[in-house]
């Protein structure tokens, strides 16, 4: 309190009236000055930590450049092999990508929609399935109990393993590889899933029911929310999981089309630029993904149900 307030308030109560409202001015405004402080010191920080975060990838970047660069000069030179350097994928990259050039009498973009189609289509079996069961599992203990070593079986088959089932089951073509996606993907799901449900807090089922709430609301309107971040950790594992078969499907079962098969294909023809490009394409594909499409659903997901993440 300052000397000039102590003065006023020994005065008279009308005074100490004024003097009270002008200590609580003083107070708010260093409220005000303290909350903005912390609010720009705050901005700065994310503003720092932003652009550590483009130096680091740039860094890395380079490194890898540079790694990517010696190794294609010594396997050309020592070796004799066509190793593609960083300079000459980039350029046949930008090419198939204007459609100036093409992989097998299609253009690259067709071979991106045919891998994104069965990608799509088996990671979203995977989903309705995986969910479905994982809930069902994650409710009834008897089923828990019975069926979830036989999922957890299933998840540590690699992918790869799955070729010789699906070709037995499907034959050579699409639908073996949308199996392969869907097989890899579906038990991360199941498991998250019905892990979350059974992780739901005992205390909210309570007082719930003492509410008079009903299975069907207290389903929907508690566990879901409360297992959110399980389901969405199992979703991400395997969207990364169905990504990676993907390509090794693609390679092996037969498609015709697709960048896993221009990857194999480059073996026979020698034309290791195209399988490189393929790579950085799936990288791309893959990273966006996950980090962009995925990363906004899971943020608008977990607003919707309530919860708030920082970011790391």
């Amino acid at each position: 309190m300052s000397l000039r307030i102590q003065r006023i308030m020994t005065i008279g109560t009308p005074y100490r009236l004024l003097a009270l409202s002008w200590q609580s001015t003083l107070i708010d405004s260093q409220v005000d000055n303290t909350r903005r402080d912390a609010l720009n010191t705050t901005a700065h920080f994310q503003l720092r930590r932003f652009l550590a975060r483009i130096g680091l990838l740039c860094v890395s970047g380079f490194i890898f450049l540079v790694v990517w660069t010696l190794v294609s000069l010594f396997v050309t030179h020592v070796r004799g092999a066509p190793f593609p350097g960083p300079l000459e994928t980039i350029a046949s990259f930008y090419r198939l990508l204007t459609n100036r050039e093409t992989i097998y009498q299609q253009t690259i973009w067709i071979h991106i929609r045919h891998s994104m189609g069965r990608w799509l289509l088996g990671y979203s079996i995977a989903i309705v399935l995986g969910v479905a069961m994982g809930a069902f599992l994650g409710s009834v203990k008897t089923a828990h109990a019975v069926f979830m070593p036989l999922v957890y079986t299933l998840q540590l088959i690699p992918g790869i393993a799955w070729i010789p089932i699906a070709l037995l089951l499907f034959g050579l073509g699409n639908p073996s590889t949308v199996f392969m996606v869907s097989m890899v993907a579906v038990s991360p799901i199941i498991i998250n899933t019905a892990t979350g449900i059974r992780s739901t807090p005992q205390r909210y089922l309570w007082a719930a029911r003492m509410m008079g709430a009903g299975r069907v609301r207290i389903f929907f309107e508690i566990v879901i929310p409360a297992s959110v971040l399980s389901i969405l950790s199992g979703l991400r594992i395997g969207l990364a999981n169905a990504w990676r078969v993907l390509v090794a499907a693609e390679m092996i079962v037969g498609t015709g089309i697709g960048l896993g098969y221009i990857i194999i294909e480059s073996r026979w023809s020698l034309n290791f630029k195209d399988a490189f490009v393929c790579i950085m394409i799936i990288c791309l594909i893959g990273l966006t993904v996950e980090k962009v499409i995925f990363g906004a659903i899971e943020k608008w997901a977990m607003r919707t149900m309530g919860f708030s993440r920082e970011e790391p």
